[in-house]
């Protein structure tokens, strides 16, 4: 079985981009796979805030991470400089700039480019979406 990294660089709901990478990791995991991470960087870094509001007839894309990563223990990581200049903070950052909002949560966890490295050299392949 081969291991996968993940980059993930659209907004989620700007192309199709962000479901295609879920799907692709939901069937590689179901298929024995292994996914030692998910990197959203860019405007992918949208991906994990929690202020998503999804309507009532489409897909919940951030559902559907926050359940891969629970159900097959996949990590998902938010380029923290790319997160920032997006608005997207954790609480702790929040805190630190006297923010009283924050929209990163677990289980997506605020990493910086050399967890990307790091995810990179333990995996066999890197597909970027």
């Amino acid at each position: 079985m081969s291991s996968f990294a993940l980059v993930i660089t659209s907004a989620p709901f700007s192309q199709q981009n962000a479901y295609s990478a879920y799907r692709f990791a939901l069937a590689a995991a179901q298929s024995k796979h292994s996914i030692n991470g998910i990197f959203f960087y860019q405007s992918g870094a949208l991906n994990g805030s929690s202020l998503q509001i999804t309507p009532s007839d489409e897909f919940d894309l951030y559902a559907a991470w926050l359940k891969l990563s629970q159900q097959y223990r996949v990590p998902l990581m938010v380029c923290v400089s790319a997160a920032i200049k997006r608005g997207i903070t954790t609480a702790e950052d929040a805190q630190e700039t006297d923010n009283p909002h924050f929209s990163l949560a677990a289980p997506f966890e605020s990493v910086g480019l050399g967890e990307l490295a790091i995810l990179i050299s333990c995996s066999d392949r890197l597909i970027q979406f």
